[in-house]
């Protein structure tokens, strides 16, 4: 099974393409879309949708795993937010791929064990479980990988284990962070 997670957002969605083979995680790849703030916001949006589809054109993941918008103080912040994550809901809609969202609690709560984690310990614990050479950086890349995680330990069944799994291995692009991209995507 293999798992394309999202960390929504306007100007950098977070994402990482995660697949589980036997017991172990195996990144895929991860990084970012960027869109410049100079674009309008329906072309800013637009360039996003293109971009997830050709990750889902790339990658052909089985699901899609998103986190779950949270209210923030800054209304017009989260207003942005939720119109990226729409686009990527729709780009699964159109894939035909069952969508799977988590809190950001929960999402750090599967990964680090604590639902108040700091994103340094998400980072590094994405690091440990998916065996890279380095913590994932941008820390948009390093959620999005850690939402793929989240739902692929949620799915226990998926791929028929009693627990969640564990370490990568050298399976994959473990240390690539191949961006698909050459517009906006980090490596």
């Amino acid at each position: 099974m293999q798992v394309l997670g999202i960390d929504p957002g306007t100007a950098t969605m977070g994402f990482g393409v995660v697949a589980v083979a036997g017991t172990t995680l195996v990144p895929v790849t991860y990084g970012v879309i960027r869109t410049p703030a100079s674009q309008p916001p329906a072309q800013r949006l637009a360039a996003i949708y293109r971009d997830l589809q050709e990750l889902l054109r790339r990658y052909q993941p089985q699901a899609m795993a998103v986190e779950r918008l949270f209210f923030q103080k800054n209304r017009s912040s989260a207003l942005h937010v939720g119109q990226a994550r729409g686009v990527a809901l729709l780009a699964a809609a159109q894939a035909g791929l069952p969508v799977h969202e988590y809190a950001p609690h929960e999402v750090k709560q599967a990964v680090v064990g604590y639902g108040r984690a700091s994103k340094v310990q998400v980072q590094r614990m994405v690091q440990a479980l998916l065996g890279l050479a380095r913590p994932p950086v941008p820390d948009d890349a390093a959620d999005a990988l850690a939402v793929a995680v989240c739902c692929l330990h949620a799915q226990t069944s998926a791929w028929g284990g009693t627990g969640a799994p564990g370490r990568g291995g050298s399976r994959g692009l473990p240390d690539a962070g191949a961006a698909p991209f050459q517009r906006g995507a980090v490596r």
